[in-house]
């Protein structure tokens, strides 16, 4: 198992040491439209953020009796996050309630007073100012307990809300936005895009138009890597969804009158997210006003017993919950992909 760059000819490493890990939960209700996502039980895809954080915290599930899957079976990124603290553990995880419909149980719980955003089909009704605000003061304030931090995100249908805040923009990626299907919904997305953005109007500020069709994930997130990033280090732990917090971070750069440091910045994902034939990350980095830090792993479950764990390296689900960068966290400290193979199967057989 190796790290490689995305962008060519940029050299880059995680941070030395032990990492916090964060993860932002939040809930857009976008992921209520029929077939937009798979990210989850369905008629229950709310849950998915909740059942994350609570797995990858305890190992053990509070609010449902299952974990988060595919409607094929393929179990939640959390289970290769939850692997890699198993055999290395973080220094601490901890989860962000950007807007969860359900309370996560027994977690390390920061609580924002912050509403899940609505569908943004009828206009995601964010005071997007506030949101990205929110997470610059709790950028300026966190205390990094060891020497950087991972930052992940649980958020279903977010690869949309992500495509219609960087689209809304001004940027031109419409088909550069991953999914968690292996063949994308791209009908509904183009359906539920198309609608976001007519209610754009052009004179409207960034926030104006980031309060209309973005998520609560991704403005918090944005808001706090650009405090957070003056401090310490920090690995964006995730892939398209991701990339677009580092862009908007970046877009609304003068409307704030501040930047990302972004030599403290690193963006970590998976090879299923970096090679995937659907979608351009490295085209939506290149968008930036800097070249970034950004790695992914060859992290593959080839050699997995467990048949349905293959269906990663086919395309399905590819990324989320911190996954990338715990993978590559667990090249930092030296396991080996069959280590992370067999941690991931021994708690699917736990689960059994």
């Amino acid at each position: 198992m190796n790290t490689y760059n995305i962008l060519t000819n940029e050299p880059t490493s995680l941070p030395k040491g032990k990492a916090d890990f964060l993860l932002a939960a939040s809930v857009t209700k976008t992921c209520e439209i029929a077939g937009i996502t798979q990210a989850g039980i369905p008629g229950k895809i709310a849950y998915t953020p909740t059942l994350d954080a609570e797995f990858i915290v305890d190992e053990k599930l509070y609010s449902m009796p299952e974990i988060a899957e595919t409607p094929s079976g393929v179990p939640t990124p959390a289970l290769i996050t939850r692997a890699i603290h198993n055999l290395n553990p973080f220094n601490t995880i901890e989860i962000l309630d950007l807007g969860l419909e359900v309370k996560p149980q027994n977690v390390p719980l920061h609580n924002f007073d912050i509403k899940a955003s609505e569908a943004i089909d009828q206009g995601a009704k964010i005071d997007a100012k506030e949101i990205f605000a929110k997470g610059m003061d709790f950028g300026r304030k966190y205390e990094l307990k060891g020497n950087y931090l991972i930052l992940g995100e649980s958020t279903p249908s977010g690869t949309t809300t992500a495509a219609a805040s960087v689209l809304a923009l001004g940027y031109d990626l419409e088909d550069a936005f991953s999914s968690s299907f292996l063949n994308a919904p791209k009908d509904i997305k183009k359906e539920t895009l198309d609608k976001a953005l007519s209610l754009i109007d052009t004179e409207m500020s960034n926030f104006d138009k980031l309060g209309m069709v973005s998520d609560n994930m991704l403005l918090f997130c944005a808001g706090f890597l650009v405090e957070a990033s003056k401090r310490f280090e920090v690995v964006l732990a995730g892939g398209t969804q991701m990339a677009a917090c580092l862009l908007i971070a970046d877009a609304v750069r003068e409307d704030i009158l501040q930047r990302i440091n972004h030599n403290n910045v690193t963006l970590a994902t998976t090879v299923w997210v970096a090679k995937d034939p659907a979608s351009d990350i490295a085209k939506i980095l290149s968008k930036l006003s800097y070249t970034p830090n950004a790695l992914y792993t060859t992290f593959t479950f080839e050699n997995a017993e467990i048949p349905v764990l293959k269906k990663y390296d086919e395309g399905e689900a590819k990324e989320g919950v911190g996954a990338g960068a715990a993978l590559a966290y667990g090249v930092a400290n030296s396991l080996e992909n069959d280590q992370v193979v067999e941690a991931v199967e021994l708690i699917m057989y736990n689960m059994m």
